[in-house]
């Protein structure tokens, strides 16, 4: 969680989710590791499972991808062993396949992995708070929550009060990807400022291109970019290079951390 903290301390933050076991089996460590070496600041680490609610189709199918090229968590923490240290890592994933796994022996591998947090994004904050919390912490991991613009402020007073790192606030109530852009959340995104939260606040869901990237990093600490760096890495053969200019891509216009 340290590493996390210190790179949430920065600005204008990029943040870029990768799918375990896509395009191949064993890209993860190299896309991670070029990711890093590129300039991004966070990488969030999709865990795949059969049923992705709250993702989109470009992400749904990397995840039927990367099942079917035999990817599971145990492979994957074989492989962020080979992922570069220093940058701050996320787990995002359901919680059937980590209760099934083996709560306790799933943590114990994110905190000997150098995993610094965790999207569940099925995992009741009631549940997570009453049964999980102390485990989470004990382990180094802070479970990082989502907001929606139709979360009632109650709700993210307490999604703060339990957050330990940063809010991940939905751009729209739709799922990933959807390749609307930003448009019409302008109004959305200048709010979050005026939120009564204290930890900060990183932005996903239809970030697309430089532009999308630089208005969410002008309102928010910085942005998470998923389906856009999903269908850049599609039928390439380079992952690391790819994932290098991606990043370059993307940062054209955006604000640097």
């Amino acid at each position: 969680m340290k590493k996390l903290k210190n790179a949430l301390s920065a600005d204008g933050l990029l943040n870029i989710y990768c799918t375990a076991g896509y395009p191949a089996l064993n890209d993860l460590p190299k896309i991670v590791n070029a990711l890093h070496e590129a300039g991004a600041d966070i990488v969030e680490i999709g865990m795949p499972y059969s049923d992705p609610i709250a993702d989109g189709p470009t992400i749904q199918r990397s995840n039927k991808i990367a099942l079917e090229n035999g990817v599971n968590i145990k492979v994957i923490f074989e492989q962020l062993k080979a992922c570069n240290p220093e940058i701050p890592k996320i787990l995002m994933g359901y919680f059937n396949p980590v209760m099934q796994y083996g709560i306790e022996k799933f943590c114990a591998q994110c905190e000997e992995t150098g995993v610094d947090g965790l999207i569940l994004p099925d995992l009741p904050i009631e549940l997570y708070e009453k049964r999980y919390k102390t485990l989470f912490e004990s382990h180094g991991l802070s479970n990082i929550f989502l907001i929606t613009p139709q979360t009632s402020m109650d709700r993210i007073r307490k999604i703060d009060a339990l957050s330990s790192t940063f809010i991940y606030a939905v751009s729209s109530a739709s799922t990933t990807g959807k390749g609307e852009g930003l448009s019409g959340a302008t109004d959305y995104l200048r709010g979050l400022k005026l939120l009564p939260v204290t930890h900060p606040i990183l932005v996903g869901f239809n970030i697309s291109k430089s532009e999308d990237l630089a208005l969410v990093q002008e309102h928010a600490r910085g942005g998470i970019i998923g389906s856009a760096f999903i269908k850049y890495l599609k039928d390439k053969e380079d992952v690391a290079e790819a994932s290098k200019s991606f990043v370059k891509y993307i940062t054209s216009t955006a604000v640097s951390s």
